[in-house]
């Protein structure tokens, strides 16, 4: 069965230590810092893999985490970056991050980095000044992004059978090629696209066949959203439309309906060409099925075949048709300027220079709580356990602002604070 949604969670690796090491050599009695900085952790990538089919694999693996970055090490050796985590999926997956950015991979090759790696921390060497020759503190690594990762599925077809449920898509996709989608001598629905090839001297097409629409199908009605989806990119639509329907219904108000479903989901499907198959023709005399070809040319303006899959009646000049009007190069996705999707990848958003945000609120103890994300990444950095660190720490909340904010707020020297789930006694005056 195809998988064409799945929801995983990532998580990029974090980030190596900084090493706090120093100068051990003979004849050097003193020797001066020399710890190396931590390696970045490790990115998680998609990448377009045009082998797979479905997202079939997620179900089976639900998280993805890529590797940290190595610590550093003393005579200013850096850390190894973490090795980033390349996970395939199909051609025509949609991609929707944690924070609502969304990224479409429909070329083989083509890559996007969902979760970034956390940068590693600092040696000590970066921290040597000239009043502080020997500094005991190096900077922890940071974790990496992390969040939950919906994935989506629309078929890369140029061609899709549309139609009712038992409109004969599932028997004309099994003559005209080599799929086998379930096909039976009693009424059925498809529950799953099924993809077919239509192979020529240069070139060949994939059909879709596209499970039976039903009325309110673009409200969600029976699995409505999720089959209308795989009609999106598909560059020809072939309504199939039962000739001598099993259930006495009217084959115009068959057509309709089809149609308004199609054009109420995307009105770009309504402005897709077509082709109409009138199916079944088997079941009927070749008078009839003439007529009501005649009948249907007169009120669409596409062309209007008459094709049995039972006698191979239509199929060949079905066939002909599919690869007269399907054009050899896919056009640019809609909107999308020349590399847009190749630059996306690389973008990167910087804040706007100026003082890092952050709130000051009061806990249920009295207890100052003060949240912001450069603040938090302060605290993420440092072992406060550290005597030097908790200095270091205490000067960069004072740049920062904190501090003055804190006073105008109402602190007082010795009064608890909390940061990050942290709560310590801050004396700035000490």
């Amino acid at each position: 069965m195809l998988a064409d949604r799945a929801r995983i969670e990532v998580e990029a690796g974090r980030g190596g230590d900084g090493s706090m090491s120093f100068r051990r050599e003979s004849r050097v009695p003193k020797g001066g810092p020399d710890g190396g900085d931590g390696g970045r952790g490790g990115d998680v990538v998609l990448r377009c893999d045009d082998s797979l089919r479905d997202l079939q694999s997620f179900r089976r693996r639900g998280r993805y985490k890529a590797d940290r970055g190595g610590h550093g090490l003393g005579k200013l050796m850096h850390g190894a970056d973490g090795e980033r985590l390349v996970v395939p999926v199909p051609p025509g997956t949609q991609v929707e991050r944690w924070d609502g950015r969304t990224f479409d991979l429909v070329r083989p090759g083509q890559e996007v980095t969902l979760a970034r790696g956390g940068p590693g921390g600092r040696g000590n060497k970066n921290f040597a000044t000239a009043t502080r020759q020997a500094p005991r503190l190096a900077e922890r690594g940071l974790p990496g992004e992390e969040g939950i990762v919906e994935l989506h599925l629309k078929l890369l077809a140029d061609v899709g059978l549309v139609g009712l449920p038992n409109a004969g898509k599932s028997s004309l996709l099994a003559t005209m090629t080599r799929a086998q989608p379930k096909v039976a001598a009693y009424p059925f629905t498809t529950l799953v696209p099924v993809l077919g090839t239509i192979d020529a001297d240069d070139r060949q097409l994939v059909i879709a066949d596209i499970p039976g629409l039903i009325e309110g199908a673009s409200e969600g009605a029976g699995l409505g959203h999720d089959f209308l989806a795989h009609v999106e990119r598909t560059r020809l639509l072939v309504h199939v439309l039962d000739l001598a329907p099993l259930d006495g219904s009217a084959p115009v108000q068959n057509f309709e309906v089809i149609e308004r479903e199609l054009a109420e989901h995307d009105p770009r499907l309504a402005s897709l060409p077509r082709i109409m198959a009138l199916s079944k023709a088997d079941l009927v005399t070749p008078e009839v099925a003439e007529e009501a070809a005649a009948e249907w040319r007169e009120r669409v303006a596409f062309p209007v075949i008459v094709t049995s899959s039972a006698t191979a009646i239509g199929l060949s000049e079905l066939r002909g048709e599919l690869l007269e009007r399907v054009p050899v190069a896919p056009p640019e996705p809609e909107g999308a300027a020349a590399g847009e999707d190749d630059v996306a990848e690389f973008a990167v958003f910087r804040p706007v220079k100026g003082r890092p945000s952050f709130d000051i609120t009061r806990g249920p103890a009295g207890e100052w709580i003060v949240t912001g994300e450069a603040v938090e990444r302060l605290f993420m950095r440092w072992d406060l356990e550290n005597e030097e660190a908790q200095a270091y720490v205490e000067r960069r909340l004072h740049r920062m602002g904190v501090i003055s904010a804190l006073e105008r707020a109402g602190f007082q020297p010795g009064d608890d604070v909390e940061i990050l789930g942290t709560v310590f006694e801050l004396d700035p005056t000490g």
